[in-house]
């Protein structure tokens, strides 16, 4: 029998549970998955309320439709504003949700991954993607810096230089390089994706739940002992830039579709 949750009350988010697998997926496809900040602070919260939840033993994170996540939602946010620390903050705690959960959390990148959506799918613990997705950070196009820990993660997983190329040059990674580089665990065809990840969640959500919550820390606490330092200061960071001319500019020339024009 499936056992679900409750149904959530966040439009963008759904929540299903069965057989001890919490499924998070981002529900704007209208959006390519972007996050407003009432999505983003639900899923950060999903994932929290999981870690404590006896019946969960597994979490797996993806997106509805074609894309995983494209990062945030600057359409949402130009309409309705709020408050830069705010914004970060929201980010950093669900990032930091993330990577603190005493249970594996997995990531299906179905398609694109951008922005933050990176973020999320390079803190999961286990990343697996589609080959026709594609990581991009996207921030220096738009004005701004890489934020949601990606400044720390990607290095972890691939190294500085190739973090860097990702980060100053803002180049669309291919998930056939993402696997070669390091990276995600591994790259699939699109049509097995699925079963993929259905089976490596199934391996995890049967296994012993402490063992692999002290596991999963021994890890984060070797590879990501600087992830609170990175999030600090990507936060002091990115709220100055997103006030600056250059985000603006940066914001306006995307959804006119038109190159920027920097100072």
């Amino acid at each position: 029998m499936t056992e679900m949750t409750e149904g959530t009350a966040v439009e963008g988010l759904r929540s299903e549970l069965a057989d001890g697998i919490l499924r998070l997926t981002i529900n704007r496809p209208r959006r390519m998955n972007a996050l407003d900040l009432v999505t983003m602070d639900a899923l950060g919260e999903a994932v929290t309320a999981a870690g404590v939840d006896e019946r969960v033993r597994t979490i797996v994170l993806t997106g509805e439709g074609a894309a995983f996540c494209t990062g945030a939602d600057l359409a949402a946010a130009g309409a309705n504003p709020a408050d830069p620390n705010v914004v970060m903050d929201t980010a950093n705690s669900l990032i930091r949700a993330i990577v603190d959960s005493p249970v594996p959390v997995i990531a299906a990148v179905n398609g694109p991954a951008a922005g933050v959506g990176v973020s999320i799918a390079v803190a999961a613990d286990l990343t697996y993607a589609a080959e026709s997705a594609y990581f991009l950070l996207a921030f220096v196009n738009i004005g701004l810096m890489p934020d949601g820990g990606s400044s720390m993660l990607i290095p972890a997983a691939i190294g500085r230089a190739r973090a860097a190329e990702m980060a100053l040059l803002g180049e669309r990674l291919s998930a056939a390089d993402a696997d070669r580089f390091g990276l995600v665990a591994r790259t699939l065809p699109d049509g097995e994706l699925a079963a993929h990840v259905d089976a490596a969640a199934a391996r995890t959500a049967s296994g012993p739940r402490r063992a692999l919550a002290l596991t999963k820390k021994a890890l984060n606490n070797t590879t990501l002992s600087a992830l609170d330092d990175a999030l600090a200061f990507e936060k002091a960071g990115q709220v100055e830039l997103l006030a600056s001319a250059d985000f603006a500019e940066g914001a306006m020339a995307m959804l006119q579709k038109r190159r920027p024009d920097f100072t």
